[in-house]
Parts: structure tokens; sequence; C-alpha cells
């Protein structure tokens, strides 16, 4: 989609104006009480409210939900029973009643003053949504190499939000701190998706004329996940949809091609590998295989070298961990890619987090 629509103007923002912070929750008993903690000590002078939209979790964290609803008139709960996060924003949004609206990830915690940095930057710039930094955290050998990845150009690429510098306008938006007037007026989430949804909605908020911006004065902790397992099956579903959106809107920026170009030669290697062990490829077929198998051992290798040297890390584990971390991220998602592109996504579910 195209920026060529002209620039809609947006009302002034008042003084103090009242947020809606918005949350899908599924599974979080271990970080929702951090992450509600980190919003409700906001020192924002406005009024606000917290919409946690709860899916069908399977540990403690409805009963978590209830005890800080209970606690705390601004917390209010609606069902999420698909677990779908677009379905659980919007049912969330629609439930919210103030003038900016504030996504928020359980695995994410706002630090002191996001609230009041963020409505400044929208009340001086008139954008319709902005986002700032992902900073991941870990705790533990892996969910911290897990971490260094997320917060290297080596790792998921060179989104302006892991590691931008300067404030311009940008594709996405990590999180998203939105006037309510866009969210309406391009029709919200598109709850038929299960992945991508941010970078989609921000597709049709540009399309339509308002501004999406990055900010490096917004820094939010992010908490990954903490296993390479949930990594590669996170990843994958991301993938997917990502390669679904590129099949339903007939482009991508290039910047997106790499992990499925890797995928594709480490793919095409392995296949090859097979052939070679049954006897199938011979003669002229074989030698071909053998630039295929150089191509995915030169990937691999690169891979290992920057996760070992350029990543950081206490020690030689940790080291070997961030190259672990990459190879599982470049390859899930660039595979999911691949099947999003060829296939769509039809109904691929981010199964990371359902214990």
């Amino acid at each position: 989609m195209s920026d060529a629509a002209p620039h809609p103007v947006l009302e002034p923002l008042p003084e103090r104006v009242a947020v809606s912070y918005v949350m899908p929750v599924l599974n979080e008993a271990g970080h929702l009480a951090r992450a509600v903690e980190a919003i409700l000590s906001q020192e924002y002078e406005g009024d606000s409210e917290l919409v946690l939209a709860l899916g069908a979790s399977t540990d403690a964290t409805d009963a978590i939900a209830a005890e800080l609803a209970a606690a705390d008139p601004r917390i209010r709960l609606v069902p999420n029973p698909l677990n779908d996060i677009p379905k659980g924003l919007n049912a969330a949004i629609r439930a919210s009643r103030h003038p900016v609206v504030i996504r928020v990830d359980a695995h994410a915690e706002l630090p002191p003053g996001y609230t009041a940095t963020a409505v400044e930057i929208l009340r001086r710039t008139g954008c319709g949504n902005l986002g700032g930094v992902m900073v991941a955290k870990g705790e533990g050998p892996v969910q911290q190499a897990i971490a260094r990845a997320y917060n290297s150009p080596f790792g998921l690429g060179g989104g302006v939000y892991h590691h931008g510098e300067d404030e311009a306008p940008a594709d996405s938006a990590y999180l998203g701190v939105f006037r309510r007037e866009v969210l309406f007026a391009v029709g919200l989430f598109d709850d038929g998706l299960r992945r991508a949804e941010d970078w989609e909605l921000n597709s049709r908020i540009r399309a339509a004329g308002y501004q999406v911006l990055f900010t490096p004065k917004l820094k939010v902790t992010y908490w990954p996940r903490a296993s390479l397992d949930a990594l590669r099956r996170q990843m994958y579903a991301t993938g997917v949809w990502r390669g679904h959106l590129v099949r339903r809107q007939k482009g991508t920026p290039w910047r997106y091609l790499p992990p499925p170009a890797v995928a594709l030669i480490v793919g095409i290697s392995l296949t090859c590998l097979l052939l070679q062990a049954i006897g199938v490829l011979r003669g002229p077929a074989d030698k071909l295989a053998g630039l295929a198998h150089l191509a995915a051992a030169g990937y691999l290798i690169g891979a290992s070298a920057v996760g070992i040297t350029r990543l950081g890390g206490d020690g030689v584990a940790a080291r070997l961990l961030n190259a672990a971390v990459l190879v599982t991220m470049h390859l899930s998602w660039g595979t999911g890619f691949l099947r999003g592109v060829l296939f769509g996504a039809e109904r691929t579910v981010d199964r990371s987090r359902v214990v």
C-alpha cells in the first residue's frame, strides 16, 4: 500500500487527555502482575483505564487478572475466548473509552514517563500512531541469548524499533500509541489475522494518510520466549502470517527476504543430501548439489560467526547459544514466510505460549 493519500488533520489533543491501555493476555501468570504494575504506576496527570482481553489461559492468569481488577477500579476485563490477538485487541479497544489508546503487551513493561512522553509527541506531531524501541531482556542463559538477538539487526532484521536512534516516519510501530479516531477510521485490527496484525494495521493507517512515527524517546522492556522450541514456534507462525500478507498485498520491503532465501538454500541442500544418499543425484546433478551444500554451509558458518563475535555474552556457552538462536530465528521465520507466500496462512496459530 502507498502513502499517497492526503494527510488528514487531527484535532489538537486537550491537556491531560485521558488514555486507555489495552492488553491481550494468554498464559501470562509469570508476567501479568509486573506488566500491570508498570502501567498503573505511570505518573500521568490525565485519567486512565486498563482493559485486559483474557484468552483461554490454562495457568493462573485469569485468577491473577481478577485479583488485579478487584484491587483497582481502573482495570476492566473482557473475554477473548478464541485467543486471537487482533480479536482481543479489538474487543479491548471497543470496550475502552478514552481518546488515546495505548497498546501494551503482557511480556512488556512500560518505563516511568512512557505515557506522558507519548502523549506529548502525539500532540506535537499530529501523527496517528507512534512507537518506540523494544529493549529485550532475559532471565537465564537461553532467554538472555534470545534477547541479545532481538536487540541486534542480525536477529530480526533492520526494523527501526529494534535499534533506531532518530525520530522519523516508519512503516510500523512497536506496540503503538494511537489516536482513537484513527483506529476507528481505518477499521481497527484485521481480526482475520493471527500474526502480523500490527504491520497490516499500520499499512492501512499510512494508506489513509495518517503518519506512523518512530521515536527513540520511548523504550519498552520486552521479555521474549525463554526456550529455543518456543522461539521456533513463534518465529514460524510470525513468518507464515507475514508471508500471507505478502501474498495478499502483492509486495514486500526487501528486508524481509533474506530469511526465506536462506531457508530455501538450506532446504535445497538438505533435499539434495537425501537424494545423494539414496543414489538419485549423479553426474552433473551431483556437482550442482555441491553448490547448494556450499551455500548452506556458508550461511551456517556466517550466522555462527556473527552469533559468537557480534552479539556479546559471557563465556563460550553464551556465545554458542547466540549462534543457535540466530539460526533458529532465521530458518523458522524464513520457512514460515515461504509457506505463507505459497499457500496462505490457513489456520496457523502461534502456540509458543500454550502450556
